[in-house]
């Protein structure tokens, strides 16, 4: 059985605004292994953001293959693509988007919504599963305007390996956190990626992609850089050497 979990081939991506092309993605080609936790960077325009859409199924590429899964999905319809995205992705924002006026558990609920075979005792039996992953099974009652932004980002992870997909695609997950919750996120990640979750993360900050063990840099549509990071950090010892925060600090 091949350990490659995605492949891209000469994959491209232009817009056409009026006469005006602008190439997004240059031929793209690249290799995920099943259990790599790789990091995507680059500068605004780069292409990051176009070849993470491309990755999530949410874009169609203009040219080249998109196999995931031994799947070709470059040339499906939008409709397969909605079956691919519930079951082969887990998707996990920098905006958390959790429904307001629904708590924890059934957030984390929805993408089960689309199993026809699973029972309501089914779904919140795995929804509650998600949470004790992440840790926050304590809050699953509460609403999102009840949790801090690192726990609700949680109950966003939660939801993204409740349907236990193929792989976990990350967009600046960090991007609206502190540092101390930042760490915090990432240590999750990092629990998932030992566990055997393959791991792809969009972020702009270098702090966040050393705690990934591959990097990936985009400029100009291209890929410039892809290699190992032969020492990534651990979150958890982060958060063990983080000063402790007073409760003046905390107020």
């Amino acid at each position: 059985m091949s350990d490659t979990l995605l492949t891209t081939k000469a994959i491209s991506k232009v817009y056409e605004m009026g006469d005006i092309k602008v190439h997004a993605l240059r031929h793209v080609s690249l290799d995920v292994a099943k259990g790599d936790f790789i990091a995507i960077m680059g500068a605004s325009g780069s292409g990051k953001t176009t070849f993470m859409n491309l990755l999530g199924c949410l874009d169609h590429a203009s040219s080249g293959e998109y196999i995931l899964d031994g799947i070709a999905v470059h040339d499906m319809e939008d409709d397969k693509l909605t079956q691919i995205r519930n079951q082969k992705i887990g998707y996990v924002f920098q905006s958390f988007y959790l429904l307001p006026r629904t708590t924890a558990i059934e957030n984390v609920e929805l993408p089960l919504l689309y199993c026809q075979k699973c029972s309501l005792h089914d779904r919140h039996q795995r929804a509650m599963d998600a949470l004790k992953v992440v840790g926050i099974e304590d809050r699953a009652k509460h609403f999102p305007n009840q949790l801090s932004g690192g726990q609700q980002q949680r109950v966003a992870i939660a939801r993204a390996i409740v349907n236990n997909p193929s792989f976990i695609l990350a967009d600046e997950p960090t991007g609206n956190l502190d540092t101390r919750t930042s760490i915090e996120v990432m240590a999750v990640l990092q629990e998932l990626h030992a566990q055997g979750k393959t791991v792809i993360m969009v972020t702009h900050e270098p702090e966040i992609a050393q705690y990934a063990h591959r990097h990936i840099t985009f400029r100009d549509g291209k890929v410039i850089r892809d290699k190992k990071n032969l020492s990534p950090k651990d979150a958890k010892t982060d958060l063990i050497n983080l000063p402790r925060i007073s409760e003046e600090e905390d107020e």
